[in-house]
């Protein structure tokens, strides 16, 4: 009777895991720190009605299952509401705040958000800025960041700023990993399996299962890295 409960325990909880992972994989890829506060407390919400029904065998699997299907479906809809309405996500999610205008702190804004100056000063040292007076704006988002404009004198050095023109850069892209080719990564690149087969050879590795990772880089070149087998030790 134990093991069977145990047993019920053990589905249940999966069954919780893959709904919550699904409901919070449709929600979307934002971070944690990146969530609007309705996300948040629905985020929350589904978290505690999880474990509820985890917990108590007694409470119907259902009784978990139907709160968080109907907390997803509302949180698309106020998504999507935010999405269509200037208005409604101003509602929702609140307005972007200036915390620093021209190097000077906006106390009032402080004030309205709650905000201490502790807590502003230890986000902008975060981010590399120690002295306010190099700060042309500093924005508190809806998502409780901080984002800052530096003064034009303050701002990092780039090429464009002396003049000097550059190749352009993409992306490189995997298609080997773990000694697996990734082959709609290598169709996406133009290339084929024929291809890679030659560039390997040429870098004296027969096979793909020699290689724990390789790439395409923008040049169009192979890079890898293959897999190194350690030495075992003699005892």
């Amino acid at each position: 009777m134990e093991v069977l409960k145990i047993l019920v325990v053990f589905v249940r909880t999966l069954i919780l895991y893959a709904l919550v992972v699904i409901v919070m994989r449709i929600m979307g890829k934002r971070q944690i720190g990146q969530l609007q506060p309705f996300e948040l407390v629905i985020a929350i919400m589904i978290s505690d009605l999880a474990a509820v029904p985890m917990q108590n065998t007694g409470v119907p699997l259902l009784n978990g299952i139907v709160p968080i299907v109907t907390l997803l479906i509302t949180q698309l809809l106020i998504s999507l509401l935010s999405i269509k309405s200037i208005r409604a996500r101003a509602i929702i999610c609140g307005k972007p705040t200036i915390l620093i205008e021209k190097g000077k702190i906006n106390q009032s804004a402080l004030r309205k958000e709650l905000y201490a100056i502790n807590d502003m000063l230890e986000q902008l040292r975060i981010i590399n800025y120690q002295n306010i007076a190099d700060i042309e704006y500093a924005i508190l988002e809806t998502s409780g960041e901080i984002s800052v404009v530096p003064k034009s004198q303050k701002r990092p050095l780039n090429p464009e700023d002396m003049g000097i023109k550059t190749d352009y850069e993409g992306i490189s892209t995997s298609v080997i990993i773990d000694g697996r080719v990734l082959t709609g990564n290598l169709e996406q690149a133009g290339k084929d399996r024929s291809w890679l087969i030659r560039e390997l050879r040429k870098q004296q590795y027969d096979s793909p299962k020699q290689i724990f990772y390789a790439c395409i880089d923008p040049s169009g070149k192979l890079i890898i890295q293959p897999i190194i087998k350690e030495a075992r030790k003699k005892i």
